[in-house]
């Protein structure tokens, strides 16, 4: 297990002392241990889900309504041409 502990310490360029080495060695076996608990169970009547609670998204009718006229939503804005916002150039 300490290979793959330096191994993946390597990837996400962790320089790791031994005893962090050790530690995370641990952690991992304790983590894999749980991962097997788990692979053990039955699921196969179990449905995938993408989220544990459901989860819906109201669609609504796609129809014009009446728009926001220009000089109303202008007087909100803290600079404009007359026809549209002014912003900072960004570089």
């Amino acid at each position: 297990m300490e290979i793959d502990i330096r191994h993946v310490a390597r990837l996400a360029r962790l320089d790791l002392d031994d005893a962090e080495a050790e530690r995370l060695a641990a952690q991992l076996g304790q983590i894999l241990d749980y991962v097997a608990q788990l692979d053990a169970l039955d699921t196969s009547d179990v449905p995938p889900t993408t989220h544990v609670l459901p989860v819906s998204t109201p669609w609504r009718e796609d129809e014009a309504t009446a728009r926001l006229d220009r000089e109303e939503a202008l007087a909100a804005a803290p600079e404009h041409d007359g026809q549209a916002f002014t912003v900072p150039k960004v570089v």
